[in-house]
């Protein structure tokens, strides 16, 4: 499931790779994308950037050209030599991209647009992102301020919904959207208007310092895809490496607990949560019962519970 870190080091990759050279051929199994390079062939054109911004990923391309994508839950990125055997086949190809010694494809990709600098600002949700959490501007304090705006704009949004909104802060995604959430202790069922300032300091802290782990150098490089070293527990195991997020009917590895999961916000995303560890606080005055979730253990049974 690609979240703002894949993106980041798919576009890091491919960067490595790309950025500079001249394309020698283009194709795709999308028939807008197939139309416009009819129109405007990519051959010939240089890679100028390669960028990620939140979840979506942007080739910049000479002539005023630009190719976005976005994953959603399948989609992914993959770079070959020239020649090599492609891991999926050529009916999942949505997007094919060669330069001399390399091919960059993206298999199963379900948003692919060509995009001038100005329609990308016009008609593009881009523009409309909140800071990128893996961008070089982004910092705790502007992590703070955008969670702190949205407070004041949605007061009854709920948190781990507002995480997920790209419009408040882009690159997490339904993962760290749980982790987060745990290691601030906070319920991810709560208004936005219960949040106190260190608890959005502590998630917008803990939001950059996952991220980051997940994307240094060494943590997934080679195929650019997601493959399951996606950590927060600083546990090596990859049966330990998550604090909740797919563990319902599991003990908590901090207190015992059994972690609880349910479908949250309009999109229906399922939420994984300690009722322990992250207690209910309802709005004042009120007195909303907590939110109770499914607690049925998924196949593989307990798990040892780690250190922070």
């Amino acid at each position: 499931m690609p979240e703002g870190d894949t993106i980041y080091r798919a576009a890091r990759a491919m960067q490595r790779v790309l950025e500079g050279k001249i394309v020698t051929a283009f194709d795709t199994g999308l028939a807008l994308l197939a139309r416009q390079n009819d129109e405007a062939p990519l051959a010939g054109r240089t890679i100028e950037k390669v960028e990620a911004r939140g979840k979506w990923c942007l080739i910049h391309f000479s002539g005023d050209l630009i190719l976005i994508t976005h994953m959603l839950m399948s989609g992914s990125w993959h770079l070959y030599r020239t020649g090599e055997k492609w891991w999926m086949g050529k009916d999942r190809m949505r997007v094919a991209i060669s330069v001399e010694g390399w091919q960059a494809i993206g298999f199963n990709i379900p948003v692919a647009e060509f995009h001038t600098a100005r329609s990308l600002e016009r008609h593009s949700q881009i523009p409309k992102l909140g800071i990128d959490i893996l961008s070089d501007d982004y910092t705790v304090e502007s992590g703070v301020a955008a969670l702190t705006r949205h407070a004041t704009e949605h007061p009854e949004a709920e948190i781990a919904v507002a995480l997920l909104n790209q419009r408040v802060m882009a690159g997490l995604g339904n993962v760290y959207k749980s982790e987060v959430a745990f290691a601030a202790g906070v319920n991810p069922f709560r208004a936005m208007r219960t949040i106190t300032p260190k608890e959005m300091e502590v998630m917008a802290e803990v939001s950059q310092r996952y991220m980051k782990a997940n994307v240094m150098d060494g943590s997934g490089d080679g195929i650019v895809t997601y493959s399951g070293n996606r950590r927060t527990t600083h546990a090596m195991d990859r049966e330990e490496r998550l604090w909740v997020y797919g563990r319902h009917g599991q003990e908590c590895r901090r207190c015992g607990a059994t972690i609880m999961t349910r479908k949250q916000g309009e999109q229906a995303r399922s939420t994984w949560w300690c009722p322990d560890c992250q207690p209910w606080i309802g709005s004042a005055g009120s007195h909303e019962p907590p939110p109770v979730g499914k607690v049925e253990k998924p196949f593989g049974g307990k798990r040892r519970k780690s250190s922070c």
